[in-house]
């Protein structure tokens, strides 16, 4: 086997504990309906805790049938800002507020309505407000209005879009997923979890990912799906951005192919500062969302650990390269690295207050959590479990193991983890299918130079715990 470096895992530093955020107590607010000239009917609808909120807006046509729609509309006080919001692109300007269609709802017959909704921050008061313009036209119609029951988490179920699925893999179950409050929802509009394994570094596990083993992945393991890890420092893509561009391609088609959703990981690790890349960034990702923007099961993570840096710093990165994967496909949800190795800053001493307080002004994301059971424990449980009630999470990378990558399995964190991770509906991706001589990885040495990938005679103590895990039966609601 090629030598290579073991940079890969030397990450996470374990931290001390966080402390518990106290929420203030909920409070809910009347549905308001748009009272303004004939064409549309807006319900709008609050849920509120201290300093926060969440608007679930139901929009009604009541004129000639529309294709693209803008919603417009004021916060009646100053205090009020949309955070983050979910099936629409949301922009403000002072008090001002438009929410713009997205592909899959932009056509709106007559008397047909959609839903769209934002998680909100406010300081003195939280009035509703009265008014709302469709495409320019202020809306007259009334509707019923319903009040939504408190909580302190968004709606996550907006109403179907597309026909019944015609297949049975992850894919062709689920279709084109998006960001729906702090889930990550499927064509239907429903939370579901995704399952599944991480490459490692292509540079050196090439063999690895081949027909044979994909397939025992997809049909064996019953994975959803394939993170395809491109090292960019440590002999990765800045050596051949093309050669490694085309790599990525290539498992993103196999994931396509056998049904599973591709996870495109821009792994960078040293340095971890992201702003160090972020030329090879955008045209990493311009050439792989240009490549990919037909597909709908491609999700895009555009900085695997910053470690050393601000949050600022993560998100000024974010901010000017997420715009170069909508340029191509609107409609990828993409998953932002956090602080601190992609721990929400836990390993840096820190928590996810400042991406709540911050977030990355763009639609349709997630943030990134990574841990390693042995070594990150029930802090970092708590932190996540924590900030999942106000982020939408996704844990693109964990090992059963220590944060170097070795080690033995901690079976009893690890199934810590994974109950906690399919309680609250979390995405996850192990680290690492492949055969690398450390205890994470999934197959023994020397597999990948055989024939053989399926059964649990060629996995490691982990492979075995994770192929169990995945194999038990997906949760993937359609109605």
């Amino acid at each position: 086997m090629k030598r290579f470096p073991r940079p890969s895992r030397r990450h996470l530093a374990v931290a001390g504990a966080v402390g518990a955020l106290t929420l203030g107590a909920t409070a809910t607010l009347p549905a308001t309906n748009a009272m303004a000239a004939t064409g549309c009917a807006v319900t709008y609808t609050t849920n509120s805790w201290a300093g926060g909120f969440t608007a679930s807006v139901t929009i009604k046509n009541l004129g000639d049938a529309v294709n693209g729609w803008t919603l417009g509309f004021g916060f009646p006080h100053s205090g009020q800002r949309v955070v983050q919001g979910w099936s629409a692109t949301f922009n403000q300007t002072g008090s001002a507020v438009t929410a713009q269609s997205l592909s899959y709802n932009g056509s709106l017959a007559t008397g047909a309505s959609t839903n769209i909704g934002f998680n909100g921050s406010w300081t003195g008061n939280n009035p509703a407000p009265t008014s709302f313009a469709l495409n320019g036209t202020v809306c007259t119609g009334g509707t019923t209005p319903t009040t939504a029951p408190p909580t302190t988490a968004p709606p996550t179920t907006p109403p179907p879009t597309t026909p019944p699925p015609g297949g049975t893999t992850p894919v062709a179950i689920n279709g084109q997923l998006r960001v729906c409050g702090v889930n990550l929802c499927n064509q239907y509009g429903k939370p579901i979890q995704l399952r599944g394994m991480s490459t490692h570094g292509l540079q050196w596990f090439s063999q690895c990912y081949n027909d044979a083993s994909l397939d025992a992945l997809s049909k064996d393991w019953l994975a959803d799906l394939l993170r395809v890890s491109m090292y960019v420092q440590e002999d990765g893509y800045e050596t051949d951005p093309a050669g490694f561009t085309n790599r990525v391609n290539t498992l993103v088609d196999e994931a396509t192919e056998r049904g599973m959703y591709a996870l495109v990981d821009f792994h960078t690790l040293t340095p971890g500062d992201p702003m160090f890349n972020l030329a090879r960034a955008k045209t990493f990702f311009a050439a792989v969302s240009a490549r990919h923007a037909s597909k709908n099961n491609v999700i895009y993570e555009i900085t695997n650990e910053p470690n050393g840096v601000s949050w600022s710093t993560i998100k000024n990165y974010a901010e000017q390269v997420i715009p170069v994967i909508r340029a191509n496909d609107p409609d990828a949800v993409v998953v932002v690295g956090t602080r601190g190795w992609s721990s929400l800053g836990v390993s840096e001493g820190g928590n996810s207050t400042e991406v709540v307080n911050s977030p990355v002004n763009a639609g349709n994301i997630m943030y990134a959590f990574h841990f390693y059971a042995a070594s990150h424990r029930d802090n970092y449980r708590a932190e996540l479990e924590r900030a999942a009630a106000r982020l939408p999470m996704f844990v693109t990378e964990f090992g059963t193991v220590t944060y170097t990558g070795g080690g033995a399995v901690d079976a009893a964190s690890s199934t810590a983890w994974l109950d906690l991770l399919d309680r609250l509906k979390i995405s996850y991706a192990n680290w690492t299918f492949s055969d690398a001589d450390e205890g994470s990885a999934a197959y023994r040495p020397g597999t990948c130079y055989g024939g053989t990938y399926t059964g649990t005679a060629v996995l490691t103590e982990s492979g075995t715990f994770m192929r169990n895990r995945i194999r038990t039966p997906d949760n993937f609601p359609t109605s």
